[in-house]
């Protein structure tokens, strides 16, 4: 069939070649067309012809099929391959098909979810679990962050609130340099800074600081010793203490002293580790040092400040230095308790003898008043506690009374106690015997 169509488009071609009437151009394209109207008539004539055949193919079919017959059930139920591909062998080895599990004797183990499967649900995992991701912090995010911290420390003194505050920080290898930190920024506070700073150490010790931690920290702070006395040049003993202090509360590791002996070539780093060791040579029956740092201005009992305002007044009194007064004062750290400084010193000079300590209690409290270092109200509160006392004094002392408007006149004079201070001063009346005549009567 196809020579035959092939025949019958070279019979038209020589027709129009015999004519001769196109022109080339016009003669190729009338021989595409026809060309391709060939291969159309081809492909309609093939197509019938197949299906000619399978039409044959299913009616022969269908009469000699008995569909009674097993053969016929098996055919129709046959999983080999009917389009003429493959093995002929049944589908995915006969584990396949509608409602079927996997073939005899497969076992199938437990599959882990994979969350980058297209199909995976989240809510059918069961209990699903978020954790919060915290960057780790850098070195210059790491100040920052901590010198906050520390400073608010030193305010309210609670060791947990900077537990939690650091454990909610991701401070990564860094972490031992919260120590160094702290230490650094107490050494150019007060004592009681440096108590809370030892404090801090040892109540984070084990929880969030490790002793290789805290080893670190010191061993930091050994070398850096040369700058750290540029700002503070007792810095030698202090850290000394530090690490007097660390060791007793188990926060360094015994060993940390013995690993620097004979290996320290700066002096400072020396002078610190030969103070350690003194200290715990000298406190080895205790367990803690905690009087290294003195206790704080507001952690101290009451009979103790008053037994230290009494020794600071009487070494006053003895050589008369304003400035060692003022500083040991200072360092009490108890401006709420200055009015007992002045009870005391208006009860001294009540008790004494001679007009000396009058002069120089009139100086020293003049010189705290200027100073600020004693309030309007600190000094209002220590004279009118001495007014209230005043009778129960007498008793020990007769001229109380006297000395004492004595005192406050002086102390007006110097613009130390107001008019109104003054005048509230308590005065005992005049006693006077009359004559015999009147009966011996005392009258005021």
């Amino acid at each position: 069939h196809k020579q035959f169509v092939m025949n019958r488009v070279s019979m038209d071609l020589n027709e129009l070649v015999v004519n001769g009437n196109w022109t080339p151009q016009e003669k190729a394209l009338h021989e595409a067309r026809l060309k391709a109207k060939a291969k159309r008539r081809l492909r309609k004539s093939s197509s019938r012809d197949s299906n000619r055949e399978s039409f044959s193919d299913s009616v022969s079919g269908e009469l000699s099929t008995d569909p009674h017959s097993p053969k016929s059930k098996n055919a129709v139920n046959d999983r080999k391959s009917r389009t003429g591909k493959g093995r002929g062998l049944p589908k995915k080895g006969g584990a396949g098909g509608k409602g079927v599990w996997g073939a005899a004797g497969m076992v199938y183990e437990v599959e882990e979810p994979d969350a980058k499967d297209p199909n995976y649900d989240e809510s059918s995992q069961g209990d699903t679990v978020y954790a919060t991701v915290v960057p780790e912090l850098d070195e210059r995010e790491l100040e920052k962050t901590i010198n906050p911290i520390v400073q608010e420390y030193f305010e309210h003194g609670d060791t947990k609130e900077v537990e939690m505050l650091l454990k909610e920080l991701n401070l990564g290898h860094h972490k031992y340099e919260f120590s160094s930190l702290a230490v650094s920024l107490s050494l150019e506070g007060k004592a009681s800074h440096r108590e809370l700073t030892s404090r801090l150490l040892s109540d984070l010790s084990g929880k969030v600081l490790s002793e290789k931690d805290m080893s670190r920290a010191f061993d930091k702070m050994l070398k850096e010793l040369p700058d750290l006395i540029l700002d503070t040049p007792e810095a030698p003993q202090m850290l000394g203490q530090f690490i007097a202090r660390a060791i007793a509360d188990h926060a360094l590791p015994m060993s940390f002293l013995d690993c620097y002996k004979g290996k320290v070539d700066c002096d400072n780093a020396r002078a610190a580790l030969d103070r350690a060791s003194v200290l715990l040579s000298m406190k080895r029956k205790i367990m803690r040092l905690d009087n290294v740092w003195g206790v704080g201005g507001g952690q101290r009992p009451v009979k103790h400040l008053i037994k230290e305002m009494n020794l600071l007044l009487k070494e006053y009194l003895a050589s008369g230095e304003l400035s060692e007064a003022e500083h040991c004062l200072r360092d009490l750290e108890v401006p709420h308790f200055h009015h007992e400084l002045v009870y005391e010193a208006v009860v001294m000079v009540l008790e004494s003898t001679g007009d000396t300590a009058l002069q120089m209690m009139v100086k020293l409290l003049k010189a705290f008043w200027q100073t600020g270092l004693i309030t309007l109200d600190q000094m209002n509160r220590g004279f009118q506690r001495v007014y209230d006392e005043l009778p129960e004094i007498n008793l020990d002392v007769p001229h109380a009374h006297s000395i004492m408007e004595t005192f406050v006149d002086l102390c007006y004079q110097e613009s130390v106690i107001t008019k109104q201070l003054r005048d509230s001063c308590p005065t005992r009346g005049r006693k006077r015997f009359v004559s015999e005549g009147d009966g011996g009567i005392v009258k005021s």
